[in-house]
């Protein structure tokens, strides 16, 4: 197991500023952190390398891509069944992520899709696994946002 990164002020600040905006060109990112470019560029590969930072992409409108209704589902799934229905959400482009829980339910999964009918579709392609529960989405008051050094507020 590899040492966790040990992240100060500047690398939470070079993190923040990343998250904002993961096209930035390096001064900008270099300025936020109070850090010269080359030490820039440095934080950022130590980053990756340890694997804080995944993956830098793009954040799409899933309305404006076509998916006007987003849902919730919650699935209880046996133990002999998780692998197959995690093969087939990993096929399936309307499943946005999965997450394994605690609880009542196995997993709690977010799809988007082009109308309820396909939504209906998609979830009668889930049900063999287990029994679902759906939750349509009308708004998102408080969208998905990036994390703060631990402590901090926003």
């Amino acid at each position: 197991m590899t040492e966790a990164l040990q992240l100060d002020a500047k690398a939470w600040a070079l993190l923040m500023a990343l998250q904002e905006d993961g096209r930035a060109p390096l001064k900008t990112l270099a300025v936020a952190a109070g850090l010269s470019v080359p030490a820039t560029v440095e934080r950022l590969k130590r980053l990756k390398d340890s694997g804080v930072v995944r993956a830098v992409s793009a954040e799409l409108d899933p309305v404006q891509a076509g998916y006007p209704v987003r849902a919730i589902v919650s699935i209880t799934v046996q133990q002999f069944g998780k692998h197959a229905f995690l093969d087939k959400l990993r096929g399936a482009p309307e499943v946005l992520e999965c997450h394994h829980v605690a609880g009542a339910d196995s997993y709690i999964v977010t799809v988007v899709c082009p109308s309820l009918e396909q939504l209906e579709h998609f979830l009668a392609t889930v049900n063999r696994y287990g029994e679902t529960r759906t939750s349509i989405v009308f708004s998102t008051p408080i969208a998905r946002r990036g994390l703060v050094a631990p402590g901090a507020s926003r």
